[in-house]
């Protein structure tokens, strides 16, 4: 059967993480716990900024969508990337695959905007705290966040638009465990060349432009918080600003370094490798990092608990 855009492909075989047979029944345990902490984490965020109005506020807006991005997009690839190590074939259709492929490029995108905005934020709760309600009123947040999945939306619309304009003849087998650009071009039979350019400008775009924004924003808060004169204060600010700058340093390197680089470097195999970063252990850490440390979510999580059981 010859599909709309030339190609004769109908399915494709997600090759997985490893092959290696003894491999196969630890990863698989791995990634299942990783997945519930995954979705567990996210989920109860998302329910407790729900249910306690005390964090009805910008910061937890930005929150609240960006964990629903993260359960999202760990649950487009995950189950998937799951069922390679219990199945000899994992195989996929070619819209099946098409449509991991735009859903992945939407919340990773967004995602890219969405942690851009909560850098924003922070920047205008240390710098200007007392205009905080006028920079981040709600009209102003929700502008922030229908622009981020817009971009998001844009971006996935081109990378798949471009993906779909490709052939692929006899080869049908994915080195990766989802459906990704890079392993996708590599399977095509017909020049990738303007898929080449393309991902390298609108990938650019979306890894370059946040990072500024968001190391500069960060830059600001960091000067801010050495003009604290409590040590105590300024040890917990940098405790908490860190973990936040790890996992958005760990976010946009890994990405960078998998999308940015010419495709003559390096193997897909070590592709796979860097991609766990951003597509597996980030949404993972995400509800750790900007919430389980913070004092609001603990009192909260309390007093829901409290609530639900007596």
């Amino acid at each position: 059967m010859v599909l709309a855009n030339g190609s004769l492909v109908t399915e494709f075989i997600l090759l997985g993480l490893t092959e290696q047979p003894d491999l196969q029944i630890p990863l698989l345990l791995l990634f299942l716990v990783i997945y519930m902490i995954t979705a567990l984490g996210n989920l109860a965020l998302i329910t407790l900024i729900l249910l306690n109005s005390h964090l009805h506020t910008p910061m937890y807006f930005f929150l609240f969508n960006l964990s629903c991005i993260d359960f999202c997009y760990a649950s487009v690839i995950m189950p998937k990337m799951l069922m390679n190590f219990t199945l000899e074939k994992n195989i996929i259709s070619y819209m099946g695959c098409m449509t991991q492929l735009y859903l992945f490029c939407f919340f990773v995108i967004s995602e890219c905007y969405v942690l851009t905005s909560m850098a924003y934020d922070r920047y205008v709760a240390i710098r200007n705290p007392l205009l905080y309600n006028i920079a981040l009123s709600p009209k102003v947040c929700s502008y922030l966040i229908l622009g981020s999945y817009l971009m998001g939306f844009s971006g996935a619309m081109i990378h798949t638009g471009c993906i779909l304009r490709l052939t692929f003849c006899d080869g049908n087998t994915i080195n990766h465990y989802f459906c990704d650009v890079l392993p996708l071009m590599k399977l095509s039979c017909s020049s990738t060349y303007a898929n080449e350019i393309e991902l390298f400008i609108v990938t650019g775009k979306d890894i370059t432009v946040p990072t500024i924004i968001i190391f500069t924003s960060y830059g600001f808060i960091v000067s801010s918080i050495l003009k604290i004169r409590s040590a105590e204060g300024r040890s917990k600010a940098f405790s908490t600003c860190s973990s936040h700058i790890f996992a958005v340093s760990l976010f946009f390197g890994s990405g960078a370094f998998m999308y940015l680089k010419p495709s003559s470097v390096g193997s897909m195999d070590g592709g796979k490798f860097f991609s766990i970063f951003y597509t597996i252990l980030i949404p993972m850490m995400n509800p750790l990092i900007y919430s389980l440390r913070n004092k609001d979510v603990k009192v909260a999580l309390r007093k829901t608990l409290r609530n639900r059981i007596f």
